[in-house]
């Protein structure tokens, strides 16, 4: 179905911005980012999709029944992403907040062109009725023009839709939820946004993405839909036969100095409250890849591992398992959204319960981006630290939010959702 040509590319970084600029003409694009960070299951360091061939686009009623069918019957690349709020298509909850958005909760395309980076190969894959354009595209990309630093100019009055106050309250209630044994853990979640607002997307995303450089990045555009994502956490990837998943439960600023650096990473390293969150999300997600795995197939690879980015140290886990073959690649996503980092545990009560305190509609955000390729493997992010613009509406959003457990210092937790904030609040006011 699609016609692969490879080409050398000498600036490999210089390149990556050459296709963004290019990609500008189309309504479609999704680019996947992994920033040259060297981990163990990148398949690429970047990837490019073009264009739609053909599109699925849905809300919660029968959305992962929908993209089930669409993948089996495509069998080819699709890309897209998957609002937090299919929650409501997994289990029995509903979503009653104000959405700042308005985002369809499924889209997903099958892409005109995939172009793949890797090392200092470009490798081109064009549907068959296009794969004469193969050449001028290349040469079209290499002669794009790059700023060498971007400055989005946006001046978006961003305000947080609850105050501090506000906030403490509502974290106070969770820990008496906690108290109380209805849940144990539970990721709390407010937003920041405006309205009648004009943003630069794509400068937006350079700079956010310069400012942060993550292995999870992403710039999506379908349509009026823009988000601008410098994800460090990956939520699920499956890659022949193995299926992996990476937890982020532990946060850290960067010290100013190596030495106080340093220092900040011992601590996040050695704090029983942090390491806590992590494993308890660690036995959520567990028990979700349990639902589908071989026998005795689940292991935890990597437990509390403190990984070092731009602007954060985060504590990561890797879980992996090897799923039955009865199990399609929608299904494996299906027995495990949302992932358990973006809501807590017990998964459903922690669900119910921040519905009823927090202050809109989470949407994309704690969702995910992503793809599968043509052989039923796939690879999705966790939106989080991530800007989304509607750029019909003139709406922009972001949203932060922190695990809280028995052991949560509600101002504590105030000051860590505002760390998570800083580089999306830097290029958006």
């Amino acid at each position: 179905m699609r016609v692969k040509q490879s080409y050398t590319i000498s600036h490999p970084e210089l390149f990556k911005k050459q296709l963004l600029v290019w990609s500008q003409n189309s309504e479609f694009c999704v680019f996947l980012d992994t920033n040259q960070h060297q981990e163990a299951y990148s398949s690429f360091d970047a990837v490019l999709a073009i264009g739609a061939f053909t599109a699925i686009k849905t809300d919660t009623q029968d959305a992962f029944e929908q993209l089930d069918e669409y993948q089996k019957t495509t069998q080819d690349w699709l890309f897209g992403y998957l609002t937090y709020d299919l929650k409501n298509a997994v289990e029995k909850l509903d979503s009653k907040n104000v959405n700042p958005l308005n985002f369809p909760d499924l889209y997903f395309v099958q892409p005109l062109k995939v172009i793949q980076i890797q090392g200092h190969q470009a490798h081109f894959l064009y549907l068959r009725i296009i794969d004469d354009e193969i050449e001028d595209d290349f040469n079209s990309i290499k002669n794009q023009v790059v700023k060498e630093s971007y400055d989005p100019k946006n001046t978006a009055q961003i305000q947080a839709r609850i105050n501090r106050k506000e906030y403490i309250d509502a974290v106070k209630t969770t820990l008496k939820h906690i108290e109380r044994g209805d849940i144990y853990e539970a990721n709390f979640c407010m937003d920041f946004y405006a309205t009648n607002v004009q943003i630069n997307p794509l400068a937006t995303y350079l700079k956010l993405n310069s400012i942060s450089k993550p292995p999870q990045a992403c710039y999506l555009k379908f349509e009026n839909i823009h988000a601008l994502c410098a994800s460090p956490e990956r939520y699920l990837k499956f890659n022949q036969g193995l299926l992996i998943s990476q937890p982020i439960k532990g946060t850290a600023r960067r010290g100013k100095t190596y030495e106080e650096d340093q220092i900040l990473k011992r601590e996040l390293e050695n704090d029983p409250k942090e390491k806590s969150e992590n494993i308890m999300i660690v036995d959520l997600v567990r028990n979700d890849l349990s639902k589908t795995a071989s026998k005795a197939s689940v292991k935890v690879e990597e437990l509390c591992k403190i990984y070092s980015f731009q602007q954060v140290h985060q504590m990561i886990s890797t879980i992996t398992s090897k799923p039955k073959v009865a199990y399609s690649p929608v299904e494996l996503l299906k027995t495990t959204f949302p992932m358990g980092s973006m809501t807590g545990a017990p998964k459903i009560a922690a669900m119910q319960i921040m519905e009823e305190l927090e202050s809109f509609q989470r949407g994309l955000y704690s969702g995910s981006i992503g793809y599968f390729d043509p052989d039923g493997n796939f690879d999705f992010n966790v939106v989080i630290r991530s800007i989304l613009y509607n750029s019909k509406s003139n709406a922009v959003s972001y949203a932060v939010g922190s695990a809280i457990t028995a052991a949560s210092i509600p101002e504590n937790e105030y000051e860590e959702c505002l760390l998570k904030a800083k580089a999306m609040k830097e290029v958006s006011t």
